[in-house]
């Protein structure tokens, strides 16, 4: 039988266990922030592995880059929601008479 090539995700496990002692140097309020950098790494694991880069590091930072941007997008998008229902709220109040004292 012959040799088959390692999985991308195989790659990035790897990758993981190889960054395993920087993880537990982190703090405990960090360690879950790293993992779900992978866990990103993890979601675009498919994409990644069609490229079949060299460098499996570099696909892994770029699928975490995109999930990064995914969040600030949607930040901004509720940001701007809550900023547009505060300025309708203070029409509404401008609207209203004021109390006599």
């Amino acid at each position: 039988m012959g040799r088959t090539n390692p999985t991308y995700r195989d790659a990035l496990r790897a990758i993981e266990e190889r960054w395993a002692d920087f993880r537990r140097a982190l703090r405990r309020r960090d360690q879950p922030r790293f993992d779900q950098l992978f866990e990103y790494a993890r979601e675009h694991a498919d994409a990644s592995g069609l490229l079949n880069h060299q460098n499996p590091l570099l696909p892994a930072l770029v699928s975490i880059d995109l999930e990064q941007e995914a969040r600030l997008d949607d930040h901004e998008e509720r940001l701007e929601e809550l900023e547009a229902a505060v300025a309708a709220r203070d029409d509404q109040e401008d609207g209203l008479p004021e109390a006599d004292t």
